[in-house]
């Protein structure tokens, strides 16, 4: 199976490809699936999930793996590039009755040789904390289904917190938790702590502390993702309605939105240093978004079909400037302010633990600094493609430091112009966020010159949404004696902290960064929204389409369209993919960057290792033995 060049096959599936820095090959004896290796039905379930973690083992195999296929959950020691994967031996596997694992999120702060905090959310709207290496479950969170009855789609902890953690449901509620306390008997009321544009923050009335401590309203339809920046402080949600809402998380204010090209967003996430966020879903589109300038900058099209990851690789992002030595220093402007101010520490941490900062400081040097942002995105078409985001796109207005391949900048001449642009502030720390600057004459809402473009959206259709599970079976006792060490923020006066402060909650902050994804369970690579040759007249189509849009969306999508919300397409550069290849039979529905490997998954249940370049030789054992082990019935 060639990787690169005229195969025989155009569905052939591939397990090598070449980028600049070299060849990325399968390691075919570290995959993990289930132990018998039997492709799974995946007709009708739920995605197939992975979380890292690394409880800092001494003997340096630290790294743990957990995923889902199925109603099955399994818990490994992931042995990467280093040796081959030995299924028979599991540290933990569960099976559940009644509901289906559809997600899940490990705790770093936490995490040691001898204990992890593994919050499992479930079709049926449960939230589950166990510790798989002690084969324990501490509690069952939403038993009765009384909070939520829709299914989780994204939970995570709060970054910098060891009991706060976030779940958002397919009802498009999110509901913040403290570990400590309980759920309740009865349903729970609410009382009204913020509201903004389609968006609403609600507490729970409670004379003691009980979850959920927040409720979360956004948008309308399903909440699909979503991600903490960086830092912590920012919020992205990705929803079935096609919006990005990008929100400060103490203050509960909504900072900015984006609007896809058309259908719903699945999946979200932000760049290392917290500049660029990346967005995909059933526009077949990964569209990226400037924290800064609140607008979008860039699309990408290589995908055939809906985008179900989209993943920053940290390791090969790099930002290199002249000679400088001014100290770090706190950054704030426009993106291109940031292009001549910024410097990449090449940080080596996995994607889904608490990464590497971006060190930022001036240049004395008159030399321009060069800029790639690395990214990946995988889609139900079971195609992997990686994409370089390069200075020529995120500084148009200034001149280029080197000529870029395999990215589409359909003129260079006419660089795209920043628009006026309504930005929300957080109350964050006391500071504003970064302001837009409008340029020569351009209108609120309104776009600069277009740029043409080449490429077109295939056709294809659309497939039927999957239906919920039925209610959860399984309990949990109320062992857990989670203590709280929230990490304080800077400043006060958040309406969050008062939530949190009038439960017994300390405030919290700052870093890590987590993918889950979410992307609905069918089989057929297909949509109901077709788009055909996307042209100059591509506003006519979009109109159409809109009609197609399930109702109660914010607005169709003939109003957005060519607004700072949803520019046209001939209004952005188009990227084209770096690498795009088919490496699954069935859809994916994982994509997570390490260190020394990247790590795929797709719906058949087969979690793939693909060792970076020069890496594949550390692998040492060829056996994988493939006994069925017990497992524990929930």
């Amino acid at each position: 199976m060639a990787a690169e060049g005229g195969g025989k096959e155009t569905n052939e599936i591939k397990t090598q490809f070449t980028t600049r820095e070299g060849v990325y090959k399968l390691l075919t004896h570290s995959e993990y699936s289930r132990p018998n290796r039997v492709p799974f039905n995946s007709q009708g379930s739920n995605p197939v999930r992975v979380s890292f973690v690394n409880v800092n083992d001494q003997s340096g195999n630290g790294d743990r793996i957990c995923f889902n296929v199925g109603r099955e959950l399994y818990f490994y020691i992931y042995k990467g590039v280093r040796k081959a994967a030995d299924l028979s031996k599991p540290v933990d596997k569960r099976i559940y009755k009644g509901t289906q694992p559809t997600c899940h999120d490990f705790n770093p702060l936490t995490a040691t040789a001898e204990s992890v905090s593994l919050l499992v959310g479930f079709s049926a709207g449960q939230v589950q904390l166990i510790d798989p290496i002690k084969k324990e479950t501490s509690k069952l969170f939403n038993e009765e289904r009384l909070i939520d009855k829709s299914r989780v789609t994204c939970v995570r902890w709060v970054p910098g917190s060891e009991s706060l953690f976030l779940v958002a449901h397919s009802s498009g509620a999110m509901y913040l938790y403290n570990v400590e306390n309980t759920c309740g008997t009865a349903a729970p009321h609410y009382q009204l702590l913020k509201q903004g544009d389609n968006y609403a923050v609600h507490t729970c009335k409670s004379k003691s502390g009980r979850n959920p401590l927040l409720r979360w309203t956004v948008g309308d339809g399903a909440l699909n993702e979503f991600a903490f920046s960086p830092d912590g402080k920012f919020l992205a949600c990705a929803s079935q309605d096609g919006y990005l809402r990008v929100f400060g998380f103490d203050a509960a204010e909504l900072h900015g939105t984006m609007k896809s090209y058309f259908g719903g967003l699945l999946c979200v996430c932000w760049s290392p240093d917290g500049r660029y966020i990346v967005a995909g879903g059933e526009d077949d589109l990964v569209t990226v978004w400037s924290f800064s300038d609140c607008r979008v900058i860039a699309r990408g099209h290589g995908h055939k079909s809906w985008v179900s990851v989209v993943a920053f690789d940290h390791c090969t992002t790099s930002v290199e400037d002249g000679i400088g030595s001014d100290p770090p220093a706190e950054f704030s402007g426009s993106d291109e302010d940031f292009y001549e101010h910024i410097h990449f520490s090449a940080g080596r941490d996995r994607a889904n633990s608490a990464h590497s900062r971006l060190s930022k400081r001036n240049s004395t040097d008159s030399r321009p600094v060069s800029v790639t942002y690395r990214f990946g995105s995988v889609g139900q078409d079971t195609q992997l493609c990686l994409w370089d985001l390069t200075e020529d796109i995120l500084f148009p207005h200034l001149p280029l430091s080197r000529t870029r391949t395999h990215t589409n900048v359909m003129n260079a001449s006419s660089p795209l112009g920043s628009a006026a642009n309504t930005i929300f502030t957080s109350g964050t720390n006391g500071k504003d966020s970064a302001s837009n600057s409008s340029t020569g004459g351009n209108t609120p809402n309104s776009l600069p010159g277009t740029l043409p473009r080449s490429n077109s959206l295939p056709q294809s259709s659309n497939p039927a949404g999957g239906g919920g599970s039925t209610p959860n079976s399984h309990t949990g006792s109320s062992s857990s004696s989670s203590s709280t060490a929230a990490v304080p923020a800077k400043g006060g006066g958040s309406i969050i902290d008062s939530a949190l402060i009038a439960a017994g909650v300390g405030k919290f902050a700052t870093i890590s960064l987590h993918e889950a994804r979410k992307e609905r369970p069918e089989k057929e690579h297909k949509r109901m929204h077709s788009a055909g040759h996307i042209g100059s007249k591509s506003g006519d189509k979009l109109s159409q389409l809109g009609t197609l849009r399930p109702p109660g969306t914010i607005g169709d999508t003939a109003k957005t369209l060519g607004t700072t919300l949803c520019p046209r397409m001939e209004e952005v550069p188009l990227l084209e993919p770096l690498v795009c290849k088919k490496i699954a039979h069935e859809r994916l529905t994982v994509l997570i960057f390490l260190e020394d490997c990247l790590v795929t998954a797709c719906q058949e249940g087969f979690v793939c290792t693909w060792a970076r370049p020069g890496k594949v030789g550390l692998l040492s054992s060829q056996t994988n033995p493939a006994s069925s082990p017990s497992g524990t019935v929930v």
